[in-house]
């Protein structure tokens, strides 16, 4: 198979370079003037602007690497939601392979998760409720929360883009051997995405973020 070419351009907002470091990306934002771009084909088309995007006190960044289940992965992008207790980051992540994972970044807690196939109809997520049980792939989970939350912003590169993402309903699901499933209601049509939640030293970071008197 042919991997494509890493896409370079510049940003139609302000003519700063912009390099796609993921072949595949679809959406990244310009880190000079915070202009949303959109890829299609060759070219790139502004999209909106955001505002200043919420600074994180995560120490994973853009650029940190590590590996799950075997596999290396770079994070190359970011997208924050905001809820009732708080915020939390969802970093998009290249594996080795080529394809996306996600690296959910709570208060501390971290989750690794892969976009799946349901292969049937997900429920509607409004009739969902804490204790219901579902099973993907062979594996049962158990309804934990619905989390009603909002779109902040975005950095780096993605995979989709978030044209019209607002408020969205996600549903987590988890089981005792620490597999989680969580359905994304802010997608359309909602979106699976199957993994695990993992210890931190497990993934065997590099590149994180430096803080003052670590």
């Amino acid at each position: 198979m042919t991997v494509p070419a890493p896409f370079a351009s510049n940003c139609p907002n302000c003519g700063a370079p912009i390099r796609f470091q993921w072949a595949q990306a679809v959406q990244t934002t310009c880190a000079y003037c915070l202009a949303v771009l959109v890829r299609r084909d060759l070219d790139l088309s502004l999209i909106g602007k955001q505002a200043d995007f919420p600074q994180t006190g995560s120490p994973i960044q853009l650029g940190t690497e590590g590996s799950w289940r075997g596999q290396s992965f770079q994070v190359v992008g970011r997208i924050a939601y905001q809820w009732t207790r708080g915020r939390w980051n969802e970093w998009h992540c290249r594996m080795g392979e080529g394809h996306s994972a996600w690296l959910s970044d709570a208060q501390l807690e971290y989750a690794m998760t892969v976009e799946a196939d349901p292969q049937r109809p997900l429920p509607d997520v409004r009739a969902v409720k804490v204790g219901e049980l579902f099973t993907w792939n062979d594996i049962t989970y158990e309804v934990a929360s619905l989390t009603a939350a909002s779109y902040l912003g975005t950095e780096g590169e993605l995979p989709f883009t978030t044209v019209g993402r607002g408020e969205g309903l996600f549903v987590d699901l988890m089981n005792e051997q620490g597999f989680l499933a969580t359905i994304d209601s802010a997608d359309f049509p909602p979106t699976l995405y199957l993994g695990e939640y993992v210890d931190f030293t497990a993934l065997s970071f590099k590149n994180l973020r430096e803080f003052e008197r670590w």
